[in-house]
C-alpha cells in the first residue's frame, strides 16, 4: 500500500486493502494480548514487595486478558474456507400476504443496521417492492472481513408474530420470509458457466432514479436454466456493469451448490429448504402477546426483540458458531 501509483488502479488497490483489514483482525488480537500479558508481569514485578498496592491493576489487567481470549475463540470459530469473504444476502417474502412483505423489508433494514454496527459496507444490487407495503424480494452485497462467516448463521426462514397493522380488525398474524447467504467469491474462483444455458433479460429499473434510470433497460435478470437460480441487478445506470454484478452473485451462488456435494447439504441450502412457512423456520420473533425472539436452533433468545431488529445480532450468532463447533468436536 505504500508503493507509488497504488492508488491509481481503484479495483485493485481495493483488493489489497480488504485483505489487509482481513490480516489486521487475526494479527491485531494476538498482539493486543501478549501486551497484556507483558503489563500483567510488569504488574507482577512491581507488587512483589507490596502486593495490595497493584492488587486493582491486576484485578482490571486479568478481566482484559479473558475479554481477549474470547474473542480469540470466538475468531477460531470462524475458521472455514469461505468465512473472510463479503456475503451475498439474499430476502424472500413467504407466506404472510402483506404482512410477509413488511416482513421482509424489516429483515432487510435489520440487517442493514447490523452491518452499520460492524462498519461494513452495504451495496443493494436488486430490489423488488411488493404492491402495497415492504418487498418481495432484495439482495444486497454486505462487505467487511468475516462478513461471509458471522452471516450464515442467518440462513433459513423467519417467523414474524404480531398484532398486523394492515388488518382492520387488529388481529394477531404470523408471517415468513427467508434469508439466503453465499460468499462472495473472487474472480480468480472458476466456475464453469455455458453461454447457453443462461436466460437473460434486460428490464427498467424501478423506484426513484432521475432522468435515466427508468428510461432504459439497464437492469439485468439472469436465470440459469440448469439449477433455476434467478439473479439480477439494477443497482447501476450502466447495463455492462448491472451484468457484471449479476454474475457475480450468479457465481457464488452456483459455487455454493457444487461444494454442497451430499444431497442432504444440497437440500439445506437451495433444492428442498421447504416452502417458506409453518415448520420450516430458524428463528421466531414474537411482538404479541408477548416478546420474545428465539433461535430454535441453538435456544439462544432474548426479549428485547426491538433490540435485535435494530441489529444486534451478535448473541444469536455467536450461539450458531460454538454450536457448529462443538458438532465438529463431537
Amino acid at each position: 500500500m505504500t508503493q507509488p501509483g497504488f492508488w491509481e488502479e481503484p479495483e485493485r488497490a481495493q483488493v489489497v486493502v480488504t485483505k489487509k483489514k482481513t490480516c489486521f483482525q487475526v494479527v491485531e488480537p494476538i498482539e493486543s494480548l501478549l501486551r497484556l500479558i507483558e503489563d500483567g508481569r510488569v504488574l507482577l514485578e512491581l507488587g512483589a514487595d507490596d502486593p495490595a498496592a497493584v492488587e486493582a491493576d491486576l484485578a482490571d489487567t486479568a478481566g482484559k486478558i479473558h475479554s481477549k481470549l474470547d474473542e480469540l475463540e470466538f475468531q477460531l470459530m470462524l475458521g472455514g474456507e469461505h468465512d473472510p469473504k463479503n456475503a451475498i444476502v439474499t430476502l424472500q417474502a413467504g407466506a404472510g400476504g402483506v404482512d410477509a412483505s413488511d416482513w421482509a423489508e424489516m429483515l432487510l433494514r435489520m440487517y442493514i443496521k447490523w452491518a452499520a454496527r460492524q462498519d461494513f459496507v452495504v451495496e443493494e444490487t436488486d430490489f423488488q417492492k411488493a404492491e402495497e407495503a415492504g418487498i418481495k424480494s432484495a439482495t444486497i452485497s454486505i462487505r467487511g472481513p468475516y462478513a461471509y462467516g458471522k452471516l450464515k448463521a442467518e440462513q433459513g426462514v423467519h417467523r414474524l408474530v404480531r398484532i398486523s397493522p394492515f388488518d382492520g380488525q387488529a388481529r394477531r398474524q404470523t408471517s415468513f420470509a427467508s434469508v439466503e447467504v453465499v460468499p462472495e467469491l473472487d474472480d480468480d474462483i472458476s466456475v464453469e458457466i455455458r453461454k447457453e444455458d443462461l436466460k437473460v433479460d434486460t428490464f427498467r429499473s424501478s423506484g426513484a432514479g432521475g432522468q435515466h434510470v427508468n428510461k432504459t433497460e439497464s437492469a439485468i435478470r439472469i436465470t440459469h436454466i440448469p439449477s433455476g437460480i434467478v439473479v439480477a441487478c439494477q443497482a447501476e445506470r450502466s447495463q455492462h456493469k448491472n451484468r457484471d454484478s449479476a454474475m457475480r452473485t450468479l457465481r457464488s451462488k452456483l459455487f455454493q451448490l457444487e461444494q454442497a456435494k451430499r444431497e442432504a447439504e444440497l437440500a439445506k441450502f437451495y433444492g428442498d429448504r421447504g416452502s417458506i412457512s409453518w415448520g420450516n423456520q430458524i428463528r421466531s420473533y414474537v411482538l404479541q402477546p408477548y416478546q420474545m425472539c428465539k433461535d430454535l436452533r441453538t435456544d439462544v433468545e432474548t426479549s428485547d426483540v426491538h433490540g435485535v431488529l435494530d441489529g444486534h445480532l451478535d448473541p444469536f450468532i455467536n450461539g450458531y458458531l460454538k454450536m457448529k463447533k462443538d458438532e465438529v468436536k463431537k
